[in-house]
């Protein structure tokens, strides 16, 4: 390939459009400087591309790879290769360059990615067959990552179902593996919910049905990047499962966390997710929720029943104000205690989660190597032979 820049390479070009003319629930991908897609009911190209963020306030210029019909904002760069470059090569040779590109971002509040710096990205001199070959390497683990996040989506999906079956329309199995309120099964007025649930069940406060932690108020001058025995979990690491800083300080044992643990931001948005790794400490204005040991009330449930009443608390914020929970928030929530020897959930919901955590785990370590082979296979210290 004798197309040895980006600019040599792709033909390049831009969105047309403003940020703010994403629609909810649009038929087309809506890319903009964002790390994902929104939508919009209009499409402006049809084609196989890398998109590539031009600004963001931390200069981290997300690169994305899509195949149809989409839109993009006018501050974002459509890329297709030109003939005898293979896009993906193009795609994951951006990639590498992410942190070069964030250092020559101009601006200094959000940062830009120009189209001279753009163009002028140099990559490797490869033949196409040979640029197949790597794409094909890395693409082959990222399909499997996208694979796992489907199969945790559908997995979520089927928790879901289930947990409406079972704790909204109270049609989980009965002594005769029967749904039990559509078989007759008798119901009773509850006081504290104004409505009908099922005989033997309970209400009863989440501090009493779960075993609930808060986080701990690590020292911010204790904060380092280098990596320690204690990493540290803050409320911007809860939606992705991953540690950004560490601690050098003292920590109690009953702040670690383990795998499959549900975990609450107070704080913005409210973040909620199963954590995914074992040995992590909690930071303050974040909530731990654990099953305890006696209880039918498991974290599938225990997060269904809180997400509506989170959900209520962050539609009540302003765009400038920053949500928060309070401990009082959280002492007066209430949650179903489907007790009773025939309905153990905990043998439904356990397996569904420990796939899920299982699923994630694998996409840290196929994201890992992908990450490992990725410069190497890009500069040559590492070939892929033909089979």
């Amino acid at each position: 390939m004798d197309n040895n820049s980006i600019g040599k390479a792709c033909y390049i070009t831009t969105g047309k459009l403003d940020a703010n003319q994403a629609v909810d629930g649009g038929a087309f991908p809506f890319f903009t400087c964002a790390q994902f897609p929104d939508s919009i009911d209009h499409y402006a190209f049809d084609d196989d591309v890398v998109l590539v963020a031009g600004n963001n306030a931390k200069g981290n210029f997300h690169v994305n790879r899509y195949i149809g019909k989409f839109n993009a904002y006018q501050r974002t760069y459509v890329l297709t290769a030109k003939p005898g470059v293979d896009i993906d090569y193009i795609f994951y040779a951006l990639k590498l360059e992410l942190k070069r590109l964030k250092e020559k971002a101009q601006g200094s509040q959000t940062k830009f990615l120009t189209m001279p710096i753009l163009t002028e990205i140099p990559i490797e001199k490869t033949l196409y067959d040979e640029q197949v070959s790597i794409s094909n390497v890395l693409s082959s683990l990222d399909k499997k990552i996208a694979l796992n996040n489907k199969i945790n989506a559908e997995l979520e999906s089927m928790a879901k179902l289930i947990y409406d079956y079972w704790f909204v329309q109270f049609d989980f199995p009965d002594a005769n593996g029967k749904p039990y309120k559509s078989s007759g099964g008798k119901m009773v007025y509850n006081e504290e919910l104004k409505r009908e649930i099922p005989e033997g069940w309970g209400v009863v406060p989440l501090f009493s049905a779960m075993d609930v932690q808060y986080g701990y108020p690590f020292k911010t001058g204790e904060f380092t990047d280098e990596v320690t025995n204690k990493p540290v979990v803050r409320i911007r690491d809860i939606l992705d499962n991953t540690i950004s800083i560490y601690t050098t300080e003292m920590v109690d044992d009953k702040y670690k966390l383990l795998e499959g643990d549900l975990l609450i931001g107070m704080d913005g948005n409210f973040h909620m997710n199963f954590w995914d790794k074992n040995g992590a400490y909690l930071n303050q204005r974040c909530v731990r929720i654990r099953p305890k040991g006696d209880s039918f009330i498991t974290n599938y449930q225990a997060l269904f029943q809180l997400k509506p009443y989170i959900t209520a608390r962050e539609k009540n914020v302003s765009r400038t104000t920053v949500g928060h929970l309070s401990d009082k928030d959280l002492k007066d929530l209430k949650l179903l205690n489907p007790a009773g020897p025939n309905f153990e959930p905990q043998k439904t919901f356990r397996p569904l989660l420990e796939k899920v955590v299982l699923n994630r785990k694998e996409n840290e370590r196929l994201s890992a190597l992908r990450d490992w082979l990725l410069p190497m296979l890009m500069n040559g210290q590492v070939t892929v032979e033909e089979s």
